[in-house]
């Protein structure tokens, strides 16, 4: 684990195995971010945590903490590795094809026990889905694989698993079993071809064809990739899962799932959440589903949701706003973007998913988002509406609201 400078001191990033912490372990990060930090915590879209304000001073005893409440990786130096994103339903969704926990486990396994691999990028990423029906799948991960059955997986690079009949279609397939052999063989046919300017797959792909590096790929493995995927399509998931009440298996308990507003909390704020369940998982949305929490108890809970203050309805301002770190955390951000998002929180129309972000990164977005705020200045930004190209320019966000409100169809 490591510590990053930020405008607001130390960030500390805590990478979390497919999103999941216990109530233990959301005590302990509450209490060092209190601690050691300035006891805020944000939630990111790759559905881990991260501690801010971290002092100078108090680095080694915080991650010697975190480790502790085993909060690390299983090996040294391979912290940045663990970059495997499953679906926040993974293993409990009664609708997936399959439980993919389980190969997951084994491929963090394999990517922090191999040396080589911790050349790769600290943004390197992998996606295993198993068909559930929330799932992010706007997110584009270097190296994607997708349930097309319970014993088979189709996979592609630099990208995301297609859905609509305009979209790139997976690149091959492997029987379930043969997973780690081709995760093992993209990921060193990457080191082999990549050069020091090749920090993701996408960089690599847009100098070496796909053919040859699938080629380079195929060497490595003892079974031939099939090509019969032209066709295959991911069914759509729904969003607006990771909200309300969900069954959790087949068992007596229940999934109860809000929204963290902007993606960030208070240690006080993650300390209640522990007490409400045993388990948490984030989400790539930067929201959190509470596990195992009793049948009978799932409504008294939603509730008590409400009352920190965080969205249990999708149609809520803050289920549908995302915002950066801005800057008062980010030296590159132009604006203060949570509080104008604060503001254009009670301002917004009743429908509308919007992003504002402080700079051209949109660090706290990977997913395409309806309309997008981008900052120029304080308290002023250019808005996009599904184009590349701003619509208008320069708003206040009071005159970004007014825009929003003209444009919604309900209005």
């Amino acid at each position: 684990m490591r510590i990053v400078p930020a405008r607001d001191a130390g960030l500390c990033r805590i990478r979390l195995a497919w999103g999941e912490l216990s109530a233990a372990q959301a005590r302990v990060i509450a209490e060092v971010a209190r601690a050691f930090g300035s006891g805020f915590i944000d939630a990111t879209n790759r559905a881990n945590l991260q501690i801010r304000g971290v002092r100078e001073g108090s680095q080694e005893t915080l991650i010697s903490r975190l480790v502790g409440a085993g909060l690390g990786p299983t090996t040294p130096g391979s912290d940045d590795l663990r970059n495997v994103m499953l679906s926040p339903l993974a293993g409990l969704d009664p609708h997936a094809l399959l439980d993919v926990t389980p190969l997951s486990s084994a491929l963090l396994d394999q990517l922090q026990r191999d040396t080589r691999l911790h050349q790769l990028s600290p943004k390197f990423a992998l996606m295993v889905d198993g068909g559930e029906r929330l799932a992010m799948l706007d997110h584009p991960h270097d190296v994607w694989l997708s349930a097309g059955s319970a014993e088979r997986f189709v996979f592609g690079l630099a990208g995301c698993p297609p859905r609509f009949e305009s979209d790139a279609p997976a690149l091959g397939a492997v029987s379930r079993v043969h997973v780690p052999a081709l995760v093992d063989a993209l990921l060193h046919t990457f080191l082999d071809l990549a050069l020091p300017q090749h920090t993701r797959m996408r960089d690599l792909l847009a100098t070496c064809p796909i053919e040859e590096f699938l080629g380079h790929v195929q060497d490595k493995l003892s079974f031939p990739l099939a090509q019969d995927v032209g066709n295959w399509r991911r069914p759509p998931s729904n969003a607006r899962l990771r909200f309300g009440v969900h069954p959790q298996g087949t068992g007596d308990s229940v999934c109860v799932g809000a929204q963290v507003p902007l993606g960030r909390m208070d240690a006080a704020t993650l300390s209640a959440l522990a007490d409400l369940a045993p388990r948490l998982r984030m989400t790539p949305w930067q929201s959190v589903m509470l596990l195992d929490v009793p049948v009978a108890d799932a409504q008294a809970v939603v509730g008590q949701l409400t009352t920190l203050g965080l969205a249990t309805n999708p149609d809520e301002p803050f289920a549908r706003l995302i915002a950066c770190a801005g800057s008062q955390g980010c030296a590159k951000s132009l604006a203060d973007t949570k509080a104008d998002a604060q503001l254009l929180a009670r301002l917004m129309p009743s429908t509308g998913d919007v992003h504002l972000s402080g700079c051209a990164r949109s660090c706290a977005a990977a997913h395409r988002v309806e309309t997008t705020l981008m900052a120029v200045a304080p308290g002023r930004y250019d808005l996009y509406h599904q184009a590349p190209e701003a619509v208008a320019r320069h708003l206040t966000i009071e005159q970004a609201a007014r825009w929003l409100a003209r444009s919604t169809p309900d209005a």
